[in-house]
């Protein structure tokens, strides 16, 4: 994938995370800490709680089971990586790992973004030894694709599994947006070891910088160290992006279904 693709992207995601995720999910986010305020302190108020919302009301006699994620954001964004939270944390095996990389890889959505950045890399001429027409588009293509395909197994499988860690994203889900936030733009650097700690997210770093590495012996217009620096750059700001969506997409869908709702039930 050309750096101007990826740059495109990272602003499209990153406006999205930084300006309208944390407005549009104000109503949700204040009703989540009000049920942190409820599990940190046994004799608070209830009914505080409920005056937010009452389906964020979590007592310690109760445990409310996290609501399944959606297979996809926006519809085309494969979602397979997404764990609920880290409350009982349990490892995955090596082949679960790479079974995330492959659905990752396979999934529909990876075939039309691979199409998508084709098509605009033809379209900007990102890399003119490729040429035009049907043929040049196919080169684009089966590049775009080879990008996401080894970007996930090295960073989604390969990595993760030398170095025993944990290739999910786990959601915070609670408090403030800014927290969650910084929570989610911090998993790029921030992982879990298989066994639960915290560790530098090798895996990420080394598994795109690999497939960077890679993708120079198919890119014979941009193999300087400057442009490989530039698209490891653009790769991360991308997954970042993408953490955000992940940390709050449910938030939206239930955002939006409720009002669904809302106008349904006064109609």
């Amino acid at each position: 994938m050309s750096v101007s693709i990826r740059s495109r992207l990272f602003l499209v995601f990153l406006f999205a995370s930084a300006c309208f995720l944390p407005r549009a999910l104000g109503q949700q986010l204040s009703a989540a800490s009000a049920s942190e305020a409820v599990i940190a302190s046994p004799d608070a108020s209830i009914s505080a709680a409920a005056s937010a919302s009452p389906e964020a009301i979590v007592t310690p006699e109760t445990s409310v089971a996290p609501e399944p994620l959606p297979k996809h954001i926006l519809g085309v964004i494969p979602n397979y990586r997404t764990s609920p939270s880290l409350t009982n944390y349990m490892p995955i095996s090596p082949k679960e790992k790479f079974d995330i990389a492959r659905k990752d890889s396979l999934d529909r959505g990876t075939v039309v973004l691979a199409g998508a950045f084709a098509g605009y890399g033809q379209l900007t001429n990102a890399s003119p030894s490729f040429g035009q027409g049907v043929e040049g588009y196919a080169h684009y293509f089966g590049t775009s694709f080879a990008d996401l395909v080894i970007g996930n197994y090295m960073s989604e499988a390969v990595f993760p599994i030398l170095l025993h860690q944990d290739p999910r994203y786990f959601r915070r889900g609670i408090g403030s947006a800014s927290s969650r936030l910084g929570y989610s733009v911090g998993q790029i650097f921030l992982t879990h070891s298989d066994s639960g700690r915290t560790q530098f997210n090798y895996s990420e770093i080394a598994g795109n910088s690999a497939a960077v590495a890679i993708s120079n012996a198919y890119y014979p217009d941009n193999r300087s160290v400057s442009n490989s620096a530039i698209k490891l750059g653009m790769q991360l700001g991308v997954d970042m992006a993408s953490n955000v969506l992940k940390e709050f997409w449910p938030d939206i869908t239930r955002r939006f279904s409720r009002k669904h709702r809302q106008q349904l039930a006064r109609n």
